[in-house]
């Protein structure tokens, strides 16, 4: 029998990958990355120069469709493998990611009537810029009792899909006007490869309100926010919200020409990045979180009930795996975070004692840091550098080093900013324990558990847990190729259900990081001393953090 093969198509925050993937056994043939040619746009709109407004992340979708037209056809060419034996593909996306587009699906940042406008343009995950609209909401939602707030943990983010499109409407009201509809990039990319516009379950669920059972939040309840939102939901976010693993349709004849494949492939609905690697490491049963770790982290569990956990981004039933309850909780900046210091705050000799080393910044001061036991740094941070997803829902939070000296090195420092994203992971390993919710072990993916290993023993310390790491590098794509499997269906040599494909395409690393009994001991000393902060800081006896922000904001007026 000839084997079969799918695509996934991973969208990050900076680039997007592509991944050829064996239907048998889940091995990677070929992966291709392409970065973004305006990458996030934060700064000023390209072109014309318009500048942006503080806290501001915009993306630019034709860089979506290049990672199609560049990354797919260079998988199958590195792969070797017949084009027609391409069965699947699927795409997973940052997420709340959206965009405003015309009747003709089009974005209206490609409208030059609009361009210079940048509420035209996509809207990235970590534009934090309506942050005023998420907290007006939420007091809204919080004097109605409405019902929903508690399924995302008491608060509702400034990343998410209504608060985007409220300050859209409130900032650029001629924007609103003329939008079709508010959708999802990852929707947006699935309309472009079939020519069919569904919206995920997934997405709607997570980052949209959208309930399986009761649909979106009332029309009484937008009306509150504005008279002029009453009826957002059945225009603006009108359509059709699928399971994931659903068949979206087919590649349209044009775009299997472009991408160098047949048209008899099956695409699947869009998904999130995080949620698409949980099958990704094999996870289909309740008791294992899952760790997407790069930029910021996703911490993703299943389980059996729908409770309320503090500051969760949402339960969705159905929302990752059919039968279960999705979790979904986060930190807003962990990569970011290691990657700010070595480009800001690492002095001229450690650039060259890491080059005449023959090793790069990360990795020195990595292998640095490991020299030291917990707590020998005196140092202890508060991973906020931009703002808390979980359990504060507050992304107006910024960090902390405390504890510095005359004496302190820069690995020291390195060092309290890994252990910082740790404690923040041990936070939300707490909140779930506390509703009931077991975590019994970590699987860990993406690109910092491939890379730094102190990190992960770090985490396996802090939370006193095994943690198990993928073996594939691209996981959430791996996931994407898996239900664009599904979306193929068995009788073309894919797969009827997730479940299926997971047991024979998920695979996980023999290595697994094990706790340390007396550095648990150590770091949980340190973890009281960092909830002292966190609550202190975090909770409102001192919102010092949210009034410098606000002395910038107006001096930057």
């Amino acid at each position: 029998m000839t084997k079969k093969y799918a695509i996934g198509v991973d969208y990050g925050t900076q680039s997007g990958r592509a991944v050829l993937v064996s239907l048998e056994d889940g091995t990677e043939l070929a992966d291709h990355v392409t970065p973004y040619s305006n990458g996030v746009i934060d700064e000023k709109i390209p072109e014309s120069g318009v500048e942006l407004g503080f806290e501001w992340a915009l993306q630019d979708p034709n860089d979506y469709i290049q990672v199609l037209k560049q990354s797919v056809p260079a998988v199958v060419r590195e792969s070797g493998v017949n084009p027609e034996d391409v069965i699947g593909m699927g795409i997973d996306f940052t997420a709340c990611t959206m965009l405003p587009i015309d009747g003709q699906g089009e974005p209206l940042c490609f409208n030059t009537n609009w361009r210079e406008n940048p509420h035209s343009w996509v809207k990235l995950w970590k534009h934090h810029a309506a942050q005023a609209h998420a907290n007006k909401l939420n007091n809204i939602a919080n004097e109605r009792n409405e019902k929903f707030l508690a399924r995302y943990g008491g608060k509702i983010s400034s990343e998410w899909m209504m608060a985007k499109a409220w300050q859209i409407l409130d900032e650029a009201p001629e924007i609103y006007e003329v939008t079709d509809q508010f959708v999802e990039a990852a929707d947006w990319v699935i309309s472009k490869l079939t020519g069919n516009l569904l919206r995920n379950s997934c997405t709607a669920g997570y980052k949209a309100i959208w309930h399986k059972e009761e649909g979106y939040p009332s029309k009484e309840f937008f009306k509150a926010l504005d008279p002029r939102l009453e009826d957002l939901t059945e225009t603006k976010l009108r359509g059709e919200v699928v399971p994931l693993g659903t068949k979206a349709g087919q590649l349209t004849e044009e775009m299997a020409e472009t991408l160098g494949l047949s048209p008899n492939v099956a695409v699947a609905v869009g998904n999130v990045d995080a949620h698409a690697s949980v099958p990704g490491v094999g996870v289909v049963t309740p008791g294992k979180l899952v760790m997407a770790m790069g930029t910021s982290i996703c911490h993703l569990l299943l389980g059996e009930k729908e409770v309320e956990v503090e500051g969760m981004c949402g339960v969705v039933e159905d929302g990752i795996i059919p039968g279960l309850y999705g979790y979904e909780a986060g930190q807003s900046a962990v990569g970011d975070i290691f990657e700010w210091f070595v480009n800001h705050s690492v002095p001229a000799y450690v650039v060259e004692a890491a080059k005449a080393d023959g090793v790069g910044l990360h990795q020195w001061l990595e292998q640095k840091a490991a020299e030291y036991k917990p707590g020998e740094t005196g140092l202890l941070a508060l991973d906020w550098w931009n703002g808390n997803r979980s359990v504060l829902v507050d992304t107006e939070l910024s960090g902390v080093i405390l504890g510095a000296t005359l004496q302190t090195k820069p690995e020291e420092m390195y060092r309290a900013l890994l252990e910082a994203t740790a404690f923040g992971t041990r936070k939300i390993v707490d909140a779930f324990h506390e509703k009931g919710l077991q975590v019994d072990e970590l699987y860990a993916c993406g690109g910092l558990p491939q890379k730094n290993k102190l990190l992960m023993q770090i985490y396996a310390d802090v939370t006193n847990r095994s943690i198990k790491i993928a073996a594939s590098k691209q996981t959430p794509a791996l996931g994407a190729a898996m239900f664009g499997a599904v979306a193929a269906g068995k009788e073309s040599g894919g797969y009827d259900n997730i479940i299926e494909a997971t047991e024979k395409m998920a695979r996980i690393k023999d290595e697994t990081f094990e706790p340390i009994p007396e550095n648990v001991a150590l770091y949980e000393q340190l973890y009281q001393e960092y909830s002292k902060l966190h609550d202190y800081f975090g909770r409102g006896e001192n919102k010092v953090m949210h009034r410098l922000k606000s002395i910038r904001a107006k001096v930057s007026e």
